[in-house]
């Protein structure tokens, strides 16, 4: 980040817009506790920022300008008292399928618009207890049913490195709002790569925490066996931060593992000493290489391995035979879930409410206006797939396959400590590509499904460019070692010279 050394190493005081909002959450944290930038001045420059580029990207479905002011006084208030948790002061974007108390929760989608939840998500609450600064509700495919953000019912997000492209999804906003500074970091959803995939396309940081490590209470639910909250950032330590700060168990949550959190954010960064990755075992799938991959995909991941290799780390090839099935497996169980899920949309209880002679009618045009046409689509295919005749042919083959998957993976990992693939075999790709062909669309996910299936931890972190856009690598892990992948990719990251680039907003 040329012209901004200053706030980049905590020398001196940020005194201008951009050097604010170019601050990640380590530094932030750095400057507010030496009390030379204020929460207030922080947000400020975020709000302002918003402003300037969210015509062009519109990354936010609702700004929280006067909510965020009030937290950031309040931060300020805490900080002055030494109270300041890692998360004080820090300006964050969230994804619109958390449920927050002091802003509408629409998922995206007309049949919740201007919906308010009686509830905060349980990460809110973690976020707000810490004294975090909300700038807004994110944009998203509706439901987070999608790869673009073009399904969002309240307009599309775009990729701040190319205008015409798209951001990924269906976290695409979140994604968006951190490459474009106008968030420090967010929290978005990952349902099959939904946090990855728009991470690697916007060139940031997106993990995907192993099932059960983050609560999914207050989560607009898609597909309750696969849905997993993750933090977006610029680098792996503010991505470790955010983890730590909204992670462990959660009574609210039957799913929610009782596991202790470990210190992620004393894991990386500066502070955990220099890159080194020796004695670090690496798999390379031979199935993570397929037919249709960019050659300018391919080239930056090789490179990327071999950056690994070069920092100390063991490369063993590993198959995961598998891997093949976890696409269409996964078609099959998260429609299925989303089926569920979405019945509870009805026109009677909550959102909107088409009326009609009789309640079948109401249903059926309350649900017609409401939904989407993803949304739509996704719903007919889990409805057939749990149908009368269908469900032992479909669904439970499925579930016996997700199995297979899992099990691929927990015997990759008694040989290896992590494995490395592409994020997706693609950079972003321009926006109407692939709306009118779902199966290249679902083929954006093809690499970030399998650990969902497996409920495995996985990070995407950048690796370069092709054809001017960002590539991502993506780091998987043993279930509830967050650790390896933040390890690995944060050396990664601090061995590479061009990482930190912005978009040319």
């Amino acid at each position: 980040m040329s012209g901004q050394d200053g706030a980049r190493t905590g020398a001196g005081r940020a005194t201008t817009a951009s050097d604010l909002t170019a601050l990640t959450a380590a530094e932030a944290r750095r400057h507010l506790d030496a009390r030379d930038v204020s929460a207030a001045e922080l947000t400020e420059a975020h709000l302002a920022r918003i402003d300037a580029v969210e015509g062009r990207v519109h990354s936010y479905i609702t700004v929280m300008a006067e909510v965020a002011r009030a937290q950031a006084t309040a931060g300020d208030a805490r900080i002055a008292r030494g109270e300041a948790a890692p998360m004080t002061g820090v300006p964050v974007a969230l994804k619109d399928n958390l449920c927050t108390v002091d802003a509408p929760t629409t998922a995206a989608s007309r049949i919740l618009a201007g919906y308010r939840s009686p509830y905060d998500a349980t990460v809110v609450s973690r976020l707000r207890d810490q004294g975090a600064v909300f700038l807004g509700k994110a944009n998203t495919d509706e439901f987070a049913m999608g790869s673009s953000t073009e399904w969002s019912a309240f307009g599309a997000t775009r990729n701040p490195w190319r205008l015409s492209h798209v951001p990924g999804g269906s976290s695409g906003g979140p994604a968006a709002a951190v490459a474009a500074d106008e968030a420090v970091v967010a929290l978005g959803s990952d349902t099959g790569g939904s946090v990855r995939q728009p991470a690697g396309f916007c060139g940031v940081v997106g993990l995907k925490p192993t099932y059960g490590r983050v609560s999914r209470y207050g989560l607009i639910a898609f597909a309750s066996s696969l849905d997993q909250i993750g933090p977006f950032a610029r680098t792996v330590e503010d991505a470790a931060i955010l983890l730590g700060a909204v992670a462990g168990h959660d009574p609210l949550d039957s799913t929610s593992a009782p596991e202790a959190v470990p210190d992620f954010a004393a894991m990386v960064g500066p502070g955990a000493g220099e890159p080194d990755l020796r004695g670090v075992r690496l798999g390379v799938a031979r199935e993570y290489t397929i037919e249709g991959m960019e050659p300018g995909v391919q080239a930056a991941v090789d490179a990327a391995i071999a950056r690994l290799a070069e920092l100390g780390a063991e490369l063993v090839e590993v198959s995961l035979p598998h891997t093949e099935y976890a696409l269409a497996t996964y078609y099959i169980t998260a429609p299925a879930e989303a089926s569920a899920n979405l019945a509870r949309y009805d026109g009677v209880r909550f959102g909107l409410s088409v009326q009609a002679p009789t309640l079948r009618e109401t249903y059926e045009r309350t649900r017609g206006e409401g939904f989407g046409p993803e949304v739509k689509r996704r719903i007919m295919l889990g409805t057939y797939a749990l149908s009368s005749g269908y469900y032992d042919a479909y669904y439970v083959k499925a579930q016996k396959v997700r199995t297979l998957v899992r099990r691929d993976f927990d015997e990759a990992f008694e040989r290896v400590d992590a494995i490395v693939c592409p994020t997706s075999p693609t950079v972003a790709f321009a926006f109407g590509a692939r709306t009118d062909d779902p199966y290249q669309m679902y083929l954006s996910d093809v690499f970030t499904i399998p650990a969902n299936m497996a409920g495995i931890p996985g990070i995407a972190v950048p690796c370069g460019f092709a054809d001017g856009l960002p590539v991502s690598l993506q780091v998987l892990g043993p279930a509830f070692d967050e650790g390896i992948v933040l390890r690995v990719a944060d050396a990664y990251e601090r061995s590479e010279t061009w990482t930190g680039q912005r978009p040319p907003l």
